[in-house]
This record gives C-alpha cells, structure tokens and sequence, in this order.
C-alpha cells in the first residue's frame, strides 16, 4: 500500500472530476448523489462546500471566472463568491432519467461531457457530447452506459474514453483544431473480477491513470496501451485522479462509499476520502473552459 495523505473530515458519497487549479493552488472536485462542489486549499487544509440544486456530474474552471458545472439536464455556471448558479445549455431533457457524468475541457477550451442512466444499466441511453466556447453543444458518440475516463495525449492526437459498464477503454484519433474524433480502438480491457475502468488522467509522459473501480487500485497505462504499473489505495471504490501541487507531482484520487454495506465501511475507514500521492510522475496543466 502506497503512502497517502487525506484531506480532513471528508467522506464523500460519490466524488468525481477532480480538478486542480494552477491559479487558486486548489482542487475542485464534485459529489454527485450529495450535490456539491468542494474545493480543498492545501495551503491551509480548508475545504469549502457549494450546494448544488441536483445531481452534478463534473466541472472544469472557466477563463471567465466561475466554474462550468455539469448538472442533471444541463450546463451551468457556479459563481464562487455568491454561489449562484447561471444555466448556459440544456442536456439531454428528451431523456429524463439520464444525467452527466464525466467532464473534462481539451486544449482549445471545449468541454467534453458524457450522459448517461441515473440507475438503470443495459440500455446504453448515455451520449458524449461536446461544448463549445460559443456555447454550442453537439452529441458525438451515442450508445453509451457510463461515460468515464476523459483525457488527452500530451500531442492531442489521441482523446481517451472509457464505458464504465462494458469495461473497456477507448482511444480515439483526435483533431484538436476542429475538435473531431476519428478512428476508435481498444485501448484497455477489464476483466469481470478486477474492477472497472472509470476516470482517467494522462501524465507529462503519456502515461494514462486510470482508477479501477471496485478494484481498489490505479493503473498506469503506456501510451501503445501496456500497463505499466498498478498502486494499490486504500479505498475500493476510486473513482477518478488528477495531478495537482505546485509542481503537479501531486496525485488526487477522489472515491466513493455509495452501495457499501455496514460491515464494509468499517473495514474501509477511507471510502469516500480524497487522498494525495507521490507516485513519481508529474502532471499536465488542466485546460479551462474557453466559453
């Protein structure tokens, strides 16, 4: 077990997307059946909560000012110093009982986010969708479960994304100038006995991070789709990654305690937490939204 540090007195549903903000010094991440935006200074260990009206998926900080939330039917803005929330966009209202999950900004500032079934699985109702700095929002793929794993390669010629329920992690082709995907393949696959694939990070090697839900673990991918390394966490449940620090040699790891039973939680005093990590790797920038 790899040495952590936990950030105090959080225990989290569902966390997800986290992201660190050069500018703040902070990580911002969500938890989306308590819906909330957290956002931790390590600076002083303070951890500040905005309320959120529903379900939110995932977030990317804005080159406006404010951070884009992905909320249960559409995109908004959080204005951090009222917490006020301005809607931009409708998603996917035809399909009431979806909701977003993943989100991730590429290196032009558009935000790319999934859909997907608040609790049913088997009927693939989920899409991944792109946003743009004109504020306008295109289905791209369709067909989806559960939308994870969003990242690019440092050259922007490949965007990473995985189905959760199919346990399978994509790369696409990917034009950055046009924000377009080509050719898919297989990238990782996942058998039924060690977890799933769900949010992903990409190193300032190439290198992919992938936590393994229900597998308690972090993968660490070769670009040609090796895997590399594998660091046992102290949660089963890890749901996404992030570098951060001042020096991007920190790695966040956000978790999960939903469905764990009584028994369970006791064994897993850090189900839910959000620790840091030195796992000997540096991070990338995360890219704002442009819009």
């Amino acid at each position: 077990m790899i040495d952590f540090d936990c950030i105090p007195d959080v225990r989290q549903n569902l966390a997800e997307g986290p992201v660190w903000s050069a500018a703040e010094g902070a990580l911002y991440w969500v938890d989306i059946r308590r819906p909330a935006v957290h956002r931790y200074e390590p600076s002083g260990r303070v951890v500040t909560t905005w309320a959120m009206p529903n379900l939110v998926g995932s977030l990317a900080i804005r080159e406006k000012g404010g951070v884009l939330v992905a909320l249960k039917g559409r995109l908004a803005v959080l204005d951090p110093s009222s917490g006020q929330i301005e809607p931009l966009v409708s998603i996917d209202l035809e399909r009431p009982d979806n909701r977003c999950n993943d989100g991730k900004c590429d290196r032009r500032g558009r935000f790319w986010v999934g859909t997907m079934d608040n609790l049913k699985r088997g009927g693939g109702t989920g899409s991944l969708y792109c946003f743009n700095a004109q504020h306008e929002l295109s289905r791209v793929v369709e067909g989806i479960e559960i939308p994870n794993s969003l990242a690019w390669s440092p050259d922007d010629k490949t965007m990473y994304f995985a189905d959760t329920f199919r346990r399978q992690v994509y790369a696409y082709d990917f034009d950055l100038d046009r924000g377009r995907l080509g050719d898919r393949r297989t990238f990782a696959e996942f058998d039924v006995s060690g977890g799933a694939p769900d949010g992903s990070t990409v190193d300032a090697e190439g290198f992919l991070w992938t936590a393994v839900y229900r597998g308690g673990a972090l993968h660490r991918y070769a670009p040609d789709g090796r895997l590399d390394r594998v660091v046992k966490l102290p949660m089963s449940q890890p749901t996404s990654c992030a570098f951060g620090g001042v020096g991007l040699d920190v790695l966040y790891v956000t978790s999960a305690s939903q469905n764990l039973t009584a028994d369970e939680l006791v064994r897993e005093p850090y189900a839910g937490a959000i620790i840091a990590i030195n796992v000997g790797a540096k991070g990338l920038e995360e890219p704002q939204f442009a819009g």
